[in-house]
């Protein structure tokens, strides 16, 4: 059997004996993906949203398709194209067009703080995706989680209930990326980790390279070189390399520890927004931030809890199976 064969992935035992070597590979992912809402801010203050959002997956795409050319992988099967549209919509299109239209009227803090729903709004899709029966707890919490995003939202949008059209199309995007990376994470299993994004990118190229080409046709794309250096950050890391280290650590596992690495991330974008942009850290931003990542962290806990005995058994019997099927 061949490395980049696909059935290589379907294990659900860690490929690392030492758990905090896939701690490390997520800190990595995480710690890139943590640059993207403030680049999108320096970004888009001299690039087009429509050109940052479909400008990157190009880029990645073309890095994508180079990738899977070379390492020789094998065609998604029959509704496994299906499969892979929906993370092509959640995260290669949904989640970069969103934000880069929402960060063009808020600061890059405030986008991070409303970002933070992700790791919570991650976690109830794949509980619906799974069909999981989760303890009351969870959907308590992600629903105080939420709750405190919206109210953080609309405090800085200039009182309770009035959201700014920004934060709608930041909830928007969070939407988007759970449901990709729900259902990535699914696919994952049979297609490998990051060619499940690989193959997302390629599938979703045609559009994103209509969307980019009617961008520059109708505002040429001008911008200063650290514009330039950020959108080049955006799409060779934010929307590929970063994919490799994350998807990289969930696969070493355990997936269930390595998951949760994504809530430093938001706290992360809020310290990167201070340091790179000089925006002011107001305590309504802290506490909001706290509060957002407290839920989704206690969500995400509650949700997947302590593994289980038969865990470890039921992996060490697939791998048996694997075994004897290859054989």
């Amino acid at each position: 059997m061949k490395d980049h064969s696909s059935a290589t992935y379907r294990v659900g035992q860690p490929l690392s004996p030492r758990p905090t070597t896939g701690l490390w590979w997520g800190l990595l992912g995480v710690a890139a993906f943590s640059f993207t809402v403030p680049f999108t801010r320096v970004a888009v203050a001299g690039l087009s949203p429509l050109f940052i959002g479909s400008g990157r997956a190009v880029v990645a795409a073309v890095l994508a398709a180079c990738a899977l050319a070379w390492t020789r992988q094998r065609l998604p099967r029959d509704t496994q194209w299906v499969r892979v549209a929906v993370v092509a919509g959640g995260v290669v299109v949904g989640f970069p067009l969103l934000t880069s239209f929402a960060l063009t009227a808020v600061p890059a803090s405030h986008g991070a703080v409303v970002i933070a729903l992700l790791p919570a709004a991650t976690a109830t899709m794949a509980v619906l995706r799974g069909h999981e029966r989760p303890p009351v707890t969870f959907w308590a919490i992600t629903g105080v989680g939420a709750v405190a995003a919206i109210a953080f939202a609309s405090a800085q949008s200039g009182g309770i209930g009035q959201l700014h059209p920004a934060d709608l199309l930041l909830f928007g995007a969070v939407v988007a990326a759970a449901i990709g990376y729900a259902e990535g994470g699914l696919l994952a299993r049979e297609l490998g980790a990051w060619q499940t994004v690989s193959w997302a990118l390629v599938l979703a190229s045609p559009l994103m390279v209509s969307l980019a080409a009617y961008s520059v046709a109708t505002q040429p794309a001008s911008g200063t070189p650290v514009q330039w250096a950020a959108f080049a950050y955006l799409g060779v890391v934010s929307m590929f390399l970063g994919f490799f280290a994350w998807y990289h650590g969930l696969a070493m596992g355990p997936m269930t520890q390595v998951s949760q690495i994504q809530l430093v991330q938001p706290v992360l974008s809020i310290c990167w927004a201070g340091l790179i942009l000089h925006e002011q850290l107001t305590w309504t931003t802290i506490v909001g931030g706290a509060a957002v990542v407290l839920c989704a962290g206690l969500a995400v806990r509650s949700r997947t809890g302590p593994p289980g005995a038969k865990a470890p058994a039921m992996a060490r019997a697939q791998a048996q199976a694997m075994e004897h099927q290859s054989r």
